[in-house]
């Protein structure tokens, strides 16, 4: 694609968004829709988190997403199976009619979003139609794909952004004429989050969305795994298939910005000691003994001035800044832009784990990548590992580089709010 005009106006294809028969709980059969609601797979990190989940009624949507069972294909025929059962007692039912799905999400903050939920045509990123920031792990996409392949079913969709022309274009008026209107289902969780959805079911306007979309590329937002894994199965299927599409919310950010937060590290067996220890000469190292709030303050300002990371699990927080310039020549790669170079995540993955810790930054049995930032430093001062903190990178930034088709490290960004699970499910075979 040629990138030196606008990217969207250049593309031979746009977005190809197509209703569908959601799968829907029936409110009627099961406890509450909060209750059967789950954030997206990757960000349930914890054992105590899951099995909450799992607790707060029988058919939550995490029995489907994260089955519980001793192998790998057990959990994936348990899911498969739960799946079938729920639908032929009737607790998940198809709507009558395709359609393309208006989603809400607001919180006490005053933050509204709003998007759109339908199929979209997968695409190979030479289009430039759907663009990708950061690179997978081959372990995850491949467990993401072995799930669909047992239930059939996209269970979650993706969150992709594009830029529109805010309040104005034809998708948003028509999101914002649907919000005027009584919901299908309206449901708050236990975030704080309150949750409405519509079905947008006319074939005329159906059309005009679908026409309006067609002129614009998007971002992964959130679900580049999903994403590939959608993308493997589409290559496993004959087209044309049900695999050609994949389960996607769109947001316009032009007119709902997301939020962009970090996603933090945490370095299973390794004690923050002895982290710091091999940073000696390397890094500039101040311990600070404030709450974290205060010390990710203090990482805000250091990181406005350079790369910087905060590290815990020892009881204190130790900001690490100003790295030695000749080590990050030495160390990161050099045929990538320099707002590619800069990114902290950069410097994490090519200078700290790959070169002073020695960590594999895809072995799952050295390194978790966790979005709630409590949580990572109390996994961390429980288990005796190190939490390494993470700055957010600003949304411009990572619109840049995959425009530029520049991928950045693994799990570099995490922007929000990310769509509920449990509220509509697509099966393929519906």
């Amino acid at each position: 694609m040629n990138t030196a005009g606008h990217p969207e106006a250049t593309a031979r294809r746009g977005l190809e968004l197509t209703p569908f028969r959601g799968l829907r709980y029936d409110p009627d059969r099961v406890g509450s829709l909060a209750a059967v609601t789950s954030p997206p797979y990757d960000v349930v990190v914890r054992p105590d988190g899951l099995h909450q989940l799992q607790s707060n009624d029988p058919y939550n949507i995490v029995r489907l997403i994260l089955p519980q069972a001793t192998t790998p294909a057990e959990r994936n025929e348990q899911a498969a199976r739960t799946l079938r059962g729920w639908l032929s007692e009737g607790i998940l039912t198809a709507d009558p009619e395709p359609g393309l799905y208006v989603y809400e999400q607001r919180d006490g903050t005053g933050l509204l979003q709003r998007g759109i939920i339908g199929t979209l045509r997968l695409s190979e990123p030479s289009e430039g139609v759907v663009l990708p920031h950061e690179d997978v792990m081959p372990h995850v996409v491949a467990d993401r794909a072995a799930l669909m392949r047992a239930t059939s079913a996209n269970l979650e969709p993706l969150l992709l952004t594009y830029r529109g022309n805010g309040s104005q274009s034809v998708t948003t008026t028509a999101i914002e004429r649907m919000a005027a209107q009584p919901p299908l289902l309206a449901t708050t969780t236990e975030d704080g989050y309150s949750h409405r959805l519509w079905s947008i079911t006319d074939p005329v306007e159906v059309a005009r969305i679908r026409s309006d979309l067609a002129q614009h590329q998007a971002l992964i937002a959130d679900g580049h795994h999903r994403w590939a894994t959608y993308r493997r199965l589409r290559s496993e299927h004959p087209s044309p298939s049900p695999w050609d599409h994949g389960l996607v919310l769109l947001v316009d950010t032009a007119r709902y910005p997301l939020r962009v937060r970090a996603i933090h590290r945490l370095l299973h067996g390794v004690p923050v000691a002895r982290s710091l220890a091999l940073l000696d000469g390397l890094f500039r190292v101040q311990r600070l003994d404030v709450p974290l709030a205060e010390a990710l303050d203090a990482l805000a300002d250091s990181a406005c001035a350079g790369n910087a990371f905060l590290l815990a699990g020892d009881g204190a927080f130790h900001l690490v800044d100003r790295p030695d310039p000749d080590l990050l020549s030495r160390t990161v790669p050099t045929d990538r832009p320099t707002a590619w170079r800069t990114l902290d995540a950069t410097v994490l993955h090519a200078t700290l784990l790959a070169h002073v810790w020695q960590i594999p930054e895809d072995d799952p049995a050295r390194i978790a990548y966790i979005h709630d930032t409590a949580a990572t430093v109390e996994k961390a001062e429980r288990d005796g590992g190190t939490a390494v903190l993470m700055h957010p990178v600003r949304e411009e930034v990572v619109r840049d580089l995959a425009r530029l088709g520049v991928t950045m490290p693994r799990k570099s960004t995490s922007f929000g709010p990310k769509p509920a699970s449990g509220l509509v499910l697509r099966a393929l075979d519906v």
